[in-house]
């Protein structure tokens, strides 16, 4: 029995959760081409996001790995051919058939044919909404026992609003980086910085051109210090964290979409 590629679930509410680089799935025929590693492939996918979607109602955590099909790079980057697409990894034993390249698109074509409807949806009824796309990102790229990368260009989280109409939905980005700044994280507060490390991705490109009145994407990257990125072991108490932290920014984003 096949296992679905990615999970929706529908609420009334204007707010979308997203976790598109959640997923550690790969179809079989592509796994038995793979060479990378499972630990490596996993180091560069964003595990455990899809637990902080709960924050919605609507939410869409997929299973599917990036290694498969990339939804947040425009289509003809999606899937990761050569090295140089995919940091320097070496992926796959040989070159990519197109007919397997184009196998993995049609996941794409079909994911953001549903991301469509759900918007389409959540405008008919509320008019506009507001997409929490979250991912998160690694800062020991230089080994287990190396020191972290800089904290002054790795803020632990970063809201990339590379693309947003900053004349409309500025006082979105500024609701959301205010409240998760000032939440009460273990008696300290969160490193909360704008276009430091990512500026946003496809997704939330694909979002301000398609949607651009009704339609606010804030691209959510969260530094892994909630988790081992080199054993993939997460440490319960910040996942725990991180999400009521995010849960914290809703009312006041909301307020400032004017929803």
């Amino acid at each position: 029995m096949s296992r679905p590629d990615w999970e929706i679930t529908r609420g009334a509410s204007p707010i979308l959760a997203t976790a598109i680089h959640n997923g550690n799935r790969i179809r079989d025929d592509l796994k038995k081409r793979m060479i990378l590693a499972d630990a490596s492939r996993l180091r560069e996918e964003d595990p455990y996001t899809g637990r902080w979607t709960a924050i919605a109602e609507n939410r869409i955590i997929l299973s599917t790995s990036r290694f498969e099909v990339d939804l947040n790079r425009p289509r003809e980057k999606a899937v990761y051919a050569r090295p140089e697409d995919a940091w320097g990894l070496n992926i796959w034993d040989q070159d990519l058939e197109q007919e397997v390249v184009d196998q993995s698109l049609t996941k794409y074509d079909r994911f953001y044919r549903e991301l469509k409807t759900i918007l389409d949806e959540l405008q008919a009824q509320f008019g506009r909404f507001v997409v929490y796309d979250i991912h998160s990102y690694n800062h020991r790229r230089n080994g287990a026992d190396a020191p972290p990368e800089p904290v002054e260009a790795n803020p632990e989280v970063n809201l990339g609003t590379g693309t947003m109409d900053k004349s409309r939905w500025s006082q979105v980005a500024d609701a959301f980086m205010d409240t998760i700044r000032n939440f009460d994280y273990n008696g300290r507060h969160l490193d909360v910085r704008e276009n430091i490390k990512f500026k946003g991705g496809f997704l939330s490109t694909w979002i301000h051109e398609n949607y651009p009145e009704t339609g606010c994407c804030l691209a959510i990257e969260f530094k892994k210090f909630f988790m081992d990125e080199w054993t993939g072991e997460y440490f319960e108490e910040d996942m725990v964290r991180v999400e009521e932290a995010l849960k914290s920014t809703v009312a006041s984003v909301l307020k400032a979409a004017g929803l």
